[in-house]
């Protein structure tokens, strides 16, 4: 076999590894050899042995029952890259001061190419209600609070090349789905400084967000209180949008002097 025959060899199958790795979603933490053969349209033998080198390596671990679920490399690689944005070491402790002061969710979320994730995650110890937004999920595009505070800060082409990037979702009556109109919603935000969005991605909740910003104003990522609606009184909404821009700008002015 030739060196550049063998490189290619070598590049499938790191390439077959990944794809196996990509199988895994919240829906389905666990996957089998006979799994797997047939995503990759290999044979049983083969895709086992793919499946032993990545348990090999730790990033895979065996059930027992004939499955595999991701190992502890995984995990360990996935908190050296929440640490390696160098936000959560300054936000999760404010984070956790908002989360005990409303008894809401607090997120932080990021804009990673077209889509945005949710970093961290904060709840209060007496939490009213809780909300399923783990670290790690991607969050959509245009619905939420979080989503259209990252997007209020860029140019309209980038907006319109991000939102004709990714299918558009409607939740519920109230989530939008023309660009026009989201640009139009942006366009507000971006004056306001927050985001306040209300059954748009589920009918029940309400997400309140505002921007972490660099000191030459560009956003690096979005702290934001997801909360019930008919658990909170329209008065106390607005001392939480208070709280979150307040919040938003103390963490904005770390971030500044630590040049993020």
């Amino acid at each position: 076999m030739s060196q550049t025959s063998g490189y290619r060899e070598r590049n499938s199958t790191a390439d077959r590894a990944l794809n196996v790795l990509q199988m895994f979603t919240e829906e389905r933490p666990e996957v089998s050899a006979i799994d797997v053969a047939e995503s990759l349209g290999v044979a049983r033998s083969t895709a086992y042995r793919y499946l032993q080198t990545l348990v090999q390596s730790d990033f895979l671990m065996e059930t027992g029952r004939g499955g595999f679920r991701l190992g502890l490399h995984v995990v360990e690689l996935a908190r050296i890259a929440r640490k390696g944005f160098g936000l959560t070491e300054i936000c999760v402790p404010v984070m956790r001061e908002l989360a005990e002061q409303f008894h809401q969710t607090v997120l932080l979320t990021k804009l990673m190419g077209n889509a945005v994730v949710c970093l961290e995650r904060e709840e209060a110890r007496e939490q009213y209600v809780r909300l399923s937004y783990e670290r790690g999920s991607v969050l959509d595009i245009n619905a939420g609070a979080s989503a259209l505070v990252l997007l209020s800060n860029l140019g309209e082409s980038q907006v319109r090349s991000i939102l004709g990037s990714t299918e558009l979702h409607q939740f519920t009556p109230s989530t939008m789905t023309d660009p026009d109109d989201i640009i139009t919603r942006l366009r507000q935000i971006h004056q306001d400084g927050y985001a306040v969005s209300a059954g748009e991605v589920d009918s029940n909740a309400m997400g309140i967000a505002a921007p972490i910003t660099r000191s030459n104003g560009d956003v690096i990522a979005a702290i934001s209180v997801v909360l019930l609606r008919t658990l909170v009184e329209d008065s106390k909404v607005e001392d939480i949008v208070q709280g979150v821009v307040s919040t938003a700008g103390q963490l904005s002015a770390q971030v500044a002097l630590l040049e993020l």
